[in-house]
């Protein structure tokens, strides 16, 4: 799930290789927006590590 984002971005960057601006930019913001809404999900989790 944490990784979508970086996915997006990686789709962003293939899309202003292949110059097609307003689909990177679009991808660009989705994966803003979807990093956003997981951190937003998980900053109240509290990590369980036990030794």
């Amino acid at each position: 799930m944490m990784s979508l984002p970086f996915v997006l971005f990686a789709c962003a960057i293939g899309a202003a290789w292949l110059r097609q601006r307003g689909v990177s930019v679009g991808f660009w913001l989705i994966g803003i927006a979807t990093m956003l809404i997981l951190f937003r999900v998980h900053v109240g989790e509290v990590l369980s590590i036990q030794l």
